[in-house]
């Protein structure tokens, strides 16, 4: 599982919306939020974003789905540190990954022997990982068709 510091990855990634305000909050986290779904693919159904809930938007639910990603706001918590300890000391610290430059965040997961990594250091390592997979995508050959191997065992003598 991954949990997300979201404001925290939000100033992390230079991601925000064109707005100010309230509804400027809502815009960059939905962008946050795009962003998030094409850096992790199918890692996204195993990804909880927590952000504070003093910006959340009237009636928007204390909890929802944006795409695979479930997103939480801490209503009932002082801020989304808190939720997010409390979330750490509840999940098995088995492959449970928390992203936030919070030293506070950091502490409570490596307390529970879960990885603690910085917003920068995650959000970077992400992009690299799906810039490659798109150069690869872009550089790899097409596989033969069933004709061109039996052409190539031929002339291989195989």
């Amino acid at each position: 599982m991954i949990i997300i510091d979201g404001y925290n990855l939000l100033h992390a990634s230079g991601v925000f919306g064109d707005a100010r305000g309230p509804l400027g909050f809502e815009q960059s986290r939905r962008a946050l939020l795009d962003h998030l779904s094409e850096l992790l693919g199918a890692e996204a159904e195993q990804t909880i974003v927590v952000f504070d809930a003093a910006d959340a938007p009237d009636g928007l639910p204390a909890r929802y789905l944006h795409g695979s990603i479930r997103v939480w706001f801490a209503r009932e918590y002082p801020d989304a540190d808190s939720l997010i300890e409390e979330m750490v000391e509840e999940e098995s610290p088995t492959g449970l990954v928390v992203v936030s430059s919070d030293r506070r965040v950091q502490a409570a997961a490596r307390r529970r022997r879960a990885s603690a990594v910085d917003s920068n250091e995650w959000l970077t390592g992400k992009r690299r990982a799906m810039n490659e997979r798109a150069r690869q995508k872009e550089t790899k050959p097409t596989e033969p068709g069933p004709g061109d191997v039996e052409a190539w065992k031929r002339y291989f003598g195989l």
